[in-house]
């Protein structure tokens, strides 16, 4: 395939269209006109079957996940193909308009043995009530692009005990926290029906959304964000039981610039902003709660780290003066950014497959293969034992995807 004549190529990825998503953000990025006015949600450039980016070969647009099958080790490298047998990672840009349904990733042994056995079940893969779409465990890392704010985690105990006790319409819980503790508390909230979920949770949402109105609370409140899920005349029933884990869990406000990696087991939801985002090249997710797709309590309970989490805020290390690198704990993805000023270049040996998305600014690539003009929203890849440089005439801020190896 004559995709391996050049090694520095554009990219073009996939908008995912999921209903909590932005209207303008991926747009404007992207430069295109959200004519529909369609939720913009998820920006995907990666290999991933269901939604492969299309890369420029010549005249041709050809997809990255086919480009790879046909030419494993040249895009890959001998060792990475032989660790993974395909691109590891998926990264996606996000833009968070509406909470997303809070989840929990399993490992890479669980997430084998609950595909096969669902494939063994007979469950389609595309089927609603499928929890395991590949073989793949799903850590990640995100990065803020503004403010941006999501749950991470349980709490501390001692947190959890005291907000069972202040907040009034939870003091019914907290004899099966003392006795039992936090996991059979938060098996007692998944299991618990629809009518006896709004009998708790339905006073409690209106009074934070009154308090909310009244100026009484801010985003690293949970009334704030219960409150959010309601509109003011609208009436407050069948309230999603997820509302539960906003007020168990650590709420984290990132500034832009300022990361979070996420475990296996480690519960979160993504509540309002936009990121950068980079995981394992897996789409399985367990879920817990606000959403209305598919819920398996038995299987979240089985992959929940019932831990309680301090979050930890990533800043970036710098490397050199243009480059920070999110040092990530696992081989299967590294994320960088960069940031250029007039006159300033940028320098690399590509050691693995690498992506690059231009988040503000332009610049040029200089390959020994092939030369690029890159502008705000454009995507690139760079194959691996390419010599390049990144130079621009102004301010210029590139994030960086490459394998962990």
């Amino acid at each position: 395939m004559s995709v391996l004549q050049n090694k520095i190529f554009k990219l073009k990825g996939k908008v995912q269209n999921y209903a909590w998503g932005g209207y303008q953000y991926i747009p404007n990025l992207l430069h295109f006109e959200n004519k529909d006015n369609k939720p913009c949600a998820e920006y995907w450039m990666g290999a991933h079957p269901s939604a492969p980016s299309m890369i420029q070969v010549g005249s041709q647009e050809v997809s990255l996940f086919d480009a790879i099958q046909q030419n494993p080790k040249d895009i890959l490298t001998e060792s990475v193909y032989s660790k993974f047998g395909e691109l590891p990672y998926l990264y996606k840009i996000l833009d968070v308009n509406e909470m997303l349904s809070i989840q929990v990733h399993p490992s890479k042994a669980e997430a084998v043995k609950g595909f096969e056995r669902e494939d063994a079940a007979g469950i389609p893969i595309n089927a609603p009530h499928r929890n395991y779409k590949d073989k793949n465990h799903k850590p990640e890392v995100m990065i803020a692009l503004g403010e941006f704010w999501l749950l991470h985690g349980f709490m501390s105990l001692e947190a959890i005990e005291n907000c069972l006790q202040e907040v009034k319409e939870f003091n019914v819980l907290l004899p099966i926290f003392k006795k039992e503790g936090l996991k059979e508390l938060y098996r007692f909230l998944m299991e618990m029906s629809q009518e006896e979920v709004d009998t708790i949770l339905a006073r409690l949402v209106k009074r934070e959304m009154r308090r909310k109105q009244n100026g009484e609370l801010n985003k690293s409140m949970p009334g704030w964000w219960a409150a959010k899920l309601f509109k003011e005349d609208e009436e407050v029933k069948n309230v999603d039981r997820g509302v539960f884990s906003i007020y168990l869990f650590n709420i984290v406000g990132l500034k832009k610039g300022e990361g979070v990696f996420q475990a296996a087991g480690v519960p979160h939801a993504y509540l309002e902003g936009q990121n950068v985002e980079l995981m394992a090249n897996s789409d399985n997710v367990l879920r817990g709660g606000l959403t209305p797709k598919h819920i398996d309590v038995p299987e979240l309970m089985k992959h929940t780290s019932f831990e309680s989490v301090t979050p930890q805020i990533m800043k970036g290390e710098s490397i050199g003066v243009l480059e920070k690198n999110y040092a990530c704990p696992v081989p299967d993805f590294d994320i960088s950014k960069i940031e250029l000023s007039a006159g300033k270049t940028y320098t690399a040996l590509a050691a693995s497959p690498e992506i690059f998305i231009v988040i503000d600014g332009g610049a040029v690539v200089n390959g020994t293969t092939a030369n690029i003009t890159i502008k705000k929203g454009d995507c690139f890849m760079v194959l691996p034992n390419e010599e390049y440089k990144i130079s621009a005439s102004g301010n210029c801020e590139l994030y960086k995807a490459f394998v962990g190896l």
